[in-house]
C-alpha cells in the first residue's frame, strides 16, 4: 500500500489530553477560561504599550513583542486543543498540521530570545543607566528583534519542511493535542537521523544561548546592585527586573523539569503536561505578573479605562 505524505496520508488524529469522558466537560470549561484570559491579558498588553506613550520605552517594547509571541503560540495551538474536548474523532489536515507545528516552533523560539533580550535591556538600564537611551534606541531595539523572528522562522520552516518531505508509515494517530515535531518523528518510516540531528542542534543552541544572555545579564547586574551605596537604590534597580526574572524562572524552570528529569519517568503524559503550562499556562501567568508587579502598567489600564469609562457614561 502506497503511503506517501501527500497521497494515502491526507490527516492525522490528535488524541488530546485524555480520553477520560468524565474529564472532557471540566478540562474544557478549565482551559476555555485560561486561554480567555491569556487572550485578554496578551493583547491588553500589547495594546497598553502602544497607546500609552509612558509605556513607548524600549523595555515596554519588548514586552510588548513578548505579549505577542505568548498570543501567537497559545492561539496556534489553544483553539484545536478545546475542540478535542467537543468532538468524537479530533482530526487535522495535513497542510494544517505543518501549519500549526511551524508556527508554533516558531513563536516558542521567539520567546526564548525575547526573555534574553529583556534581560540584555534590564543589564543596559542598570549598569549602563547613563549610555541606556543611546545603546537603546528604536533602530537597535526593531534589529533586536526583527533578528529573532528572521531566525525562528528559518527554523521552523527548516524543520517542519524537513520533516513533512519524509514517508509517515500509514498511521495517523499523534499521541499529543496539537501537531508536536517529536511527536511526528514517531510516525516516520524514512531515515530521522538528519532531522533529529538537526533538531538537537537547534535546540541546543537555543537553550543554551538565550540561557546564557540572561545569566550573564543578571550576573552584571547583581555584581552592580552590591556595589550600591543606597538602599532604596538597590531596591529602585531590584523592582525593575522583578517581573522579568520571575517570568524567565518560570519557563526556563519548567523546560529543565521536561528535559533533565529521568528517562524512567519520562512520557507522553508528561510532555502533555509539560506543554499545557508552556502553550496556556505561562502565556496567561506573563501579562498577570507584569500587571500585578508593575506600576507603570496598573497606572497605564488604569488611566484607558477610566477614558473608556468617560466615552460611554
Amino acid at each position: 500500500m502506497e503511503t506517501h505524505n501527500g497521497t494515502a496520508l491526507s490527516e492525522f488524529i490528535l488524541m488530546g489530553i485524555t480520553d477520560r469522558p468524565e474529564l472532557q466537560a471540566p478540562l474544557f470549561g478549565l482551559f476555555l477560561v485560561i486561554y480567555m484570559i491569556s487572550v485578554v491579558g496578551n493583547l491588553g498588553m500589547v495594546i497598553l504599550t502602544m497607546v500609552d506613550t509612558r509605556l513607548q520605552t524600549p523595555m515596554y517594547f519588548f514586552l510588548k513583542h513578548l505579549s505577542l509571541t505568548d498570543l501567537g503560540y497559545s492561539t496556534t495551538v489553544g483553539p484545536k486543543m478545546l475542540a478535542s474536548f467537543v468532538v468524537d474523532e479530533n482530526t487535522i489536515s495535513y497542510y494544517f498540521c505543518a501549519t500549526q507545528g511551524a508556527f508554533y516552533i516558531m513563536f516558542i523560539i521567539s520567546e526564548f530570545f525575547i526573555l534574553s533580550l529583556m534581560s540584555y535591556d534590564r543589564y543596559v538600564a542598570i549598569c549602563n543607566p547613563l549610555l541606556y537611551t543611546v545603546i537603546m534606541s528604536q533602530r537597535v531595539c526593531q534589529l533586536l528583534v526583527a533578528v529573532p523572528y528572521l531566525y525562528s522562522t528559518f527554523v521552523s520552516l527548516l524543520v517542519t519542511v524537513k520533516i513533512f518531505n519524509l514517508s509517515f508509515c500509514g498511521y495517523n494517530v499523534i499521541s499529543h493535542f496539537y501537531c508536536d515535531c517529536l511527536s511526528l518523528l514517531s510516525l516516520l518510516c524514512s531515515d530521522m537521523q538528519d532531522i533529529e540531528l538537526i533538531i538537537m542542534i537547534f535546540s541546543v543552541f537555543n537553550l543554551i544561548s538565550s540561557l546564557l544572555v540572561v545569566l550573564v545579564s543578571y550576573l552584571c547586574i547583581l555584581v552592580t546592585i552590591l556595589r550600591m551605596n543606597s538602599t532604596g537604590g538597590r531596591h529602585k534597580a531590584w523592582s525593575t527586573c522583578g517581573s522579568h526574572l520571575t517570568v524567565a524562572t518560570v519557563f526556563y524552570g519548567t523546560l529543565f523539569f521536561m528535559y533533565l528529569q529521568p528517562k524512567s519517568r519520562h512520557s507522553f503524559d508528561t510532555d502533555k503536561v509539560t506543554s499545557i503550562f508552556y502553550t496556556l499556562i505561562i502565556p496567561m501567568l506573563n501579562p498577570l505578573i507584569y500587571s500585578l508587579r508593575n506600576k507603570d502598567v496598573k497606572y497605564a489600564a488604569n488611566r484607558i479605562w477610566r477614558k473608556i469609562c468617560n466615552i460611554f457614561s
